[in-house]
């Protein structure tokens, strides 16, 4: 549609080179397959909407595509000629493949993408994994684009957590991944009732901070161990990573120390009255009671925030096209003050993705009390369901295709919600294979899969494409159409649920065509022909749209 509307502007533009040329999407098809809202010129042409509407119609009637022009009151609705309409999408489709759907907005650039940085102390559940998943698919959006992408990973690998899951394992032998999370909630009971715990957790703290060679090596093997069964779990999702940068690495060099004098020299920093220094935000007029960000503790030695700061400006000076970060939305008042720091210091802030919860029907999760739903099982009893469900359609299971439909149903549930609104964890809606759902989503591609098995060579030759006049086959190639836009919006805004919707509507037109229209019964060849041309066109969007979601497609279900 964008070859379409781009002929069409510049015919405007060429006789009104003032008109900032805007269109809109027709409610229906039968009013018109795309609309210029003509309320917009009337500023700059000083006439009333109609009247212009009625002259722009005179410059696109003659254009070799446009069927006819309807004026509906201040609205210009445009029908495009069906064979030339279907000719352009389906042929745009065949000869693009896979890259059908970008606009290579990303050619000669790079993009740094910093997600997930679970605390390495457990195995995730489902909420930390929303992470993850957004941040894979914004790396996959990205790369769908034409840039060049680099993954990290930042390891908090010396908070207080990290500390008390070491002070937990102490007199343990071969502690394994699967043995942290029970640890961890057992520390934080034990430490509810022997609060006197605390000053063990913190002179471990006090020791790896000041370079104590076996607490540091003690600390560094248990996070290890836990982010590599964290992102062992989370490959198996198709979740990759180019780099980890440990936070510990800032307390081993003198990179802290020149960020605290480069902070001194603007004048903010200042020295509070335990000790601490703490950074005067006033004048970012930032939403917190007290306008200080407190970086060290009173006896100097960094915390969090001062560390982070060091990381951040690094990544900045890679000076990459796009710097992403992937935040909670609990995080979002801190990000405004690493912002403000960096500011300060002449850096550009991160682009910020904030996302919200992943709640059970009884409230948000969290790892010290147990009341999780980890990952893992999570995807463990998508499989099995998923091998449940293809066993009632066919006799054998193969792994690949339990795999791909179990973790295609807990990434699509994650994915098809907007970054900003929380998502509610339901078994059965993840896992139906009805609905708004992954494997609905990827049974649909199965079918046409399956139609297409069932055509000879002498079914696809050259197709009349001027056979095609259904309205539910309109509906569906403008439907395809849309797919650059869409992916232009995603890219743009950084919002994953965006190609997941068009996902789902998309499937939603092809399933009403389906059950409305016979494709390998069509009343005649030519028309068989063209249609079968046409879900090859759907096949290969839908296969698009998985690709850039990180969910894996299936021939048969």
């Amino acid at each position: 549609m964008l070859h379409f509307k781009e002929v069409i502007k510049k015919e405007i533009v060429s006789n009104y080179p003032d008109l900032d040329v805007l269109f809109s999407e027709s409610p229906d098809i039968e009013i018109g397959h795309l609309s210029i809202p003509c309320f917009q010129f009337s500023k700059v042409l000083k006439r009333a909407p109609k009247e212009i509407a009625e002259t722009i119609a005179n410059l696109i009637r003659p254009l070799p595509f446009i069927d006819k022009v309807v004026i509906t009151g201040g609205y210009l609705n445009c029908f495009i000629k069906n064979d030339i309409l279907f000719e352009t999408i389906v042929t745009d489709v065949l000869l693009k493949k896979e890259s059908y759907g970008s606009n290579n907005s990303g050619k000669n650039k790079t993009a740094l993408i910093e997600h997930t940085s679970i605390n390495p102390n457990a195995s995730p559940h489902v909420g930390r994994a929303r992470n993850a998943i957004i941040g894979d698919t914004i790396v996959r959006l990205l790369k769908f684009e034409g840039y060049k992408t680099e993954v990290h990973y930042f390891v908090n690998d010396i908070g207080k957590q990290i500390a008390m899951l070491l002070l937990g394992t102490n007199q343990k032998e071969n502690v394994t991944f699967q043995d942290l999370l029970n640890i961890y909630i057992e520390i934080n009971n034990r430490l509810k009732e022997n609060p006197e715990l605390e000053d063990d957790i913190f002179t471990l703290l006090y020791q790896l901070e000041n370079g104590d060679k076996t607490v540091k090596e003690q600390f560094r093997a248990l996070v290890n161990t836990c982010i590599h069964g964290q992102t062992s779990i989370l490959k198996e999702l198709g979740i990759n990573y180019d780099t980890f940068d440990y936070e510990s690495d800032y307390l081993f060099n003198d990179r802290l120390n020149i960020l605290l004098n480069d902070l001194k020299e603007t004048g903010y920093l200042e020295e509070d009255s335990e000790g601490r220094f703490v950074l005067n935000q006033s004048k970012y007029n930032l939403p917190m009671k007290a306008p200080y960000l407190v970086l060290t503790r009173k006896d100097k030695t960094s915390l969090y925030p001062l560390r982070d700061i060091a990381y951040t400006i690094d990544k900045a000076k890679k000076n990459t096209d796009r710097n992403i970060i992937i935040l909670g939305e609990d995080q979002k008042l801190y990000f405004k003050q690493i912002a403000a720091v960096l500011d300060l210091l002449g850096y550009t802030a991160p682009e910020v993705v904030h996302y919200s919860f992943v709640l059970l029907s009884e409230g948000k999760m969290a790892t010290r009390n147990g009341t999780v739903v980890l990952l893992e099982d999570f995807m463990k009893e998508a499989y099995e369901k998923a091998k449940s469900e293809i066993k009632k359609r066919r006799d054998t299971v193969d792994e690949y295709s339990a795999k791909a439909i179990a973790y295609g149903a807990v990434k699509y549930s994650i994915l098809k919600t907007s970054n900003d609104k929380n998502v509610t964890f339901e078994w059965e809606n993840a896992l139906s294979f009805e609905g708004d759902s992954g494997p609905y989503l990827q049974y649909s591609l199965a079918r046409i899969f399956s139609i297409l098995r069932n055509c000879s060579d002498s079914d696809l030759k050259n197709p009349d494409f001027s056979n095609l006049n259904q309205k539910e086959e309109i509906e569906l190639i403008l439907e395809i159409a849309k797919m650059n836009e869409i992916v232009e919006l995603a890219t743009k805004t950084l919002s994953p649920h965006i190609i997941a919707n068009y996902l789902y509507g998309l499937t939603q037109k092809f399933s009403r065509f389906y059950h409305q229209h016979s494709i390998i019964n069509a009343p005649s060849d030519e028309i068989k022909n063209a249609r079968l041309h046409l879900i090859m066109a759907v096949k290969q969007v839908l296969i698009n749209c998985f690709y850039i979601l990180g969910i894996d497609y299936v021939e048969t279900m």
